[in-house]
């Protein structure tokens, strides 16, 4: 369903349609290109970090990263419960356990409480996690102080899912830069989109170096073809990178206009009670990928879903916050710890409209829409 105003929606204004064309032009449109190396060299300079692996996914990316820290059949691995499955399901591909923990109520990410607690329970059971799988949820920082100094009192190696998170700073440093491994995403909907794809992240010039072997199905540098180990086909191509690269150019104008988004929706719904949002901290500036917001039906007299029936009903296009995956059927057998923090979210959250194309107009129409539940529901 193509809605009059979307969730988050792409924005091709500046070089793409050029560099794509150069692209083509080149003749060179798979996994070999100046694209992607200008791609990538422009990514690790934006995120000051050594070096980045282009690939198809972020899913490819926690996949290929999770295989880079390795992970293996039998182990644990601890992981966000809020967040979409694609933080978890590589877990799974490679025959480990998730073992969730929930959410604190500042940033809504993993809480560092809970995270030592089960830490200290796994290694209890005999079972030291061999990863932690934080994610910087909506483009919201995690708290990433306190997490990686619980990962380096118990020596285990921080990935960072920053899919939704590029651009996204915690203390001035980029997301994705404070773990072993980060990964970022540029499907259709993201901050910059490459149409589908993603990025691995590191300061370790040996994991990226193997990275780069291992998603070209980790073919030997010979004349013909050889393959010591098993690879897979997860490389970037090039006529991907070319649009990268142009929205590379154009991200931070685009996180400037998320975030005048974010304050214009707290501007105008804030005589509205029962409201609330997630919110920035000292340490945390948010690219606010996605606007979201918290509804106390007891305040406003209406859930989440009947604001999102409603706005559906008029053309615009909302989402629910992610279902917790210890609340997954497919995963509803794992351990977890914490509450019901996460859930609540969950049970309360909506995604508003967030494109970087948002006009004031749209966002008064939206907010207008909102008053008008309100008074429906107080009649």
């Amino acid at each position: 369903m193509a809605y009059q105003i979307p969730l988050s929606f792409p924005v091709f204004g500046g070089n793409e349609e050029r560099y794509t064309l150069e692209a083509i032009r080149s003749g060179h449109l798979a996994t070999f290109g100046n694209f992607i190396n200008k791609f990538e060299i422009g990514l690790a300079k934006r995120t000051k970090t050594h070096q980045t692996v282009a690939v198809n996914s972020g899913t490819s990316a926690l996949h290929l990263a999770m295989v880079l820290l390795g992970i293996k059949s039998g182990d644990e691995v601890i992981c966000q419960s809020f967040t979409f499955c694609a933080s978890a399901n590589p877990i799974v591909y490679l025959g480990a356990k998730p073992v969730f923990v929930d959410s604190e109520k500042d940033s809504w990410n993993i809480c560092p409480e809970l995270l030592e607690d089960a830490i200290l329970s796994r290694i209890a059971l005999g079972k030291l996690p061999k990863a932690i799988v934080i994610v910087h949820l909506f483009g919201m920082p995690a708290k990433m102080n306190e997490i990686m100094e619980i990962a380096k009192k118990y020596q285990i190696p921080v990935l960072e899912d920053a899919a939704e998170a590029v651009g996204s700073t915690y203390a001035g440093k980029s997301c994705g830069t404070f773990g072993k491994i980060g990964v970022f995403s540029f499907n259709g909907n993201k901050i910059i989109t490459t149409g589908g794809g993603g990025a691995l992240i590191s300061n370790d010039t040996n994991l990226i170096n193997r990275a780069r072997h291992l998603s070209t199905q980790a073919r030997e540098d010979l004349p013909y073809y050889q393959h010591l180990e098993i690879g897979y086909n997860y490389k970037m191509n090039n006529l991907a990178a070319a649009i990268g690269l142009a929205q590379l150019e154009q991200m931070d104008s685009w996180i400037q206009k998320r975030r005048i988004n974010n304050q214009r929706y707290k501007e105008l719904l804030s005589t509205l009670p029962g409201i609330s949002f997630q919110n920035d901290s000292e340490e945390s500036k948010s690219n606010f990928w996605l606007t979201t917001i918290l509804v106390d039906e007891e305040i406003t007299g209406f859930t989440n879903d009947n604001l999102r029936v409603m706005l559906m009903k008029s053309d615009i296009e909302t989402r629910f916050l992610w279902k917790p995956l210890h609340l997954q059927p497919v995963f509803r057998h794992l351990p977890f710890y914490g509450g019901r923090v996460s859930e609540n979210f969950f049970k309360k959250g909506l995604c508003l409209p967030s494109s970087v194309n948002l006009t004031s107009e749209d966002q008064e129409r939206i907010v207008g829409l909102i008053f008008k539940e309100l008074a429906k529901s107080f009649r």
